[in-house]
């Protein structure tokens, strides 16, 4: 019936599921945020609340809010509630594998708006990360992804020589699975690099934000098992649109 207020929606878990009960709690907020009211800046429902309806503690819930806290995707204002935050997506260092993946797992789907694969000749900078000779030929995947119409992130990388990569490759699945599918190649270890850079106008044009407006700049070097480099990479993220967060646990607990 036309005016008829809807009934609000009802939060629930499985308590029978083997899913830990705080990750499901994580789950249920990570789709609620994605609801436009919340996205617009409606607080979330209080802890004490949402722990009654779903029958469980106050300190799981709690324990799934800081979870999303620590991430950026919420804020907390003590007294007041907890909201979505602004606008960013987060993404983790400590689970540094398939940036598809990880964002799936978020409730987030990002697409390539641009993509190209071509042969280049190895800079300095490459060359001195694979220790191969300047001027070797390696192979360059570049990556515009976005989210609904924004452009997001650019990811460039380069592909050591013994990895077995060809432009033939289909890129457009999830790349470490690409390569432990096709070329036997498992990545293990990384190494990184995090900076903060004014855009240039290269990157300002690609990524559509303004000249000198700030970018978050990753440099990773992925490795196997012998600690052999696989890919460089360089990641150039909108600094309005994303944050980082490390996880530390102490090694005694």
């Amino acid at each position: 019936m036309a005016g008829e207020k809807r009934a609000p929606e009802r939060l629930k878990i499985d308590h029978d599921s083997a899913v830990p009960l705080h990750a499901q709690v994580e789950r249920l907020f990570r789709r609620l945020v994605e609801k436009k009211e919340y996205k617009n800046g409606k607080f979330l429902p209080k802890e004490e609340e949402l722990a009654k309806q779903l029958g469980i503690s106050r300190n799981t819930v709690r324990q799934a809010v800081q979870r999303l806290v620590h991430e950026g995707v919420l804020v907390r204002k003590k007294g007041v509630g907890t909201k979505v935050a602004d606008n960013r997506l987060s993404t983790s260092l400590n689970a540094w594998g398939s940036f598809t993946h990880e964002m799936e797992r978020k409730g987030t789907a990002f697409y390539n708006i641009e993509m190209s694969v071509t042969w280049v000749k190895a800079d300095d900078d490459v060359a001195a990360r694979f220790s191969i000779s300047k001027g070797d030929r390696v192979l360059k995947l570049e990556r515009l992804r976005g989210l609904n119409d924004d452009r997001v992130v650019l990811f460039i990388s380069y592909f050591h020589p013994r990895v077995g990569l060809t432009a033939e490759h289909d890129f457009s699945q999830p790349l470490y699975e690409l390569l432990e599918e096709k070329c036997s190649t498992v990545a293990v270890y990384s190494i990184e690099e995090i900076t903060a850079v004014p855009a240039s106008i290269d990157l300002a044009k690609r990524l559509k934000i303004d000249v000198d407006a700030p970018i978050l700049v990753r440099k990773r070097l992925v490795c196997d098992p012998g600690r052999r480099p696989i890919e460089y990479n360089l990641c150039y993220y909108r600094a309005d649109r994303f944050v980082y967060t490390v996880e530390i646990r102490r090694e005694s607990y």
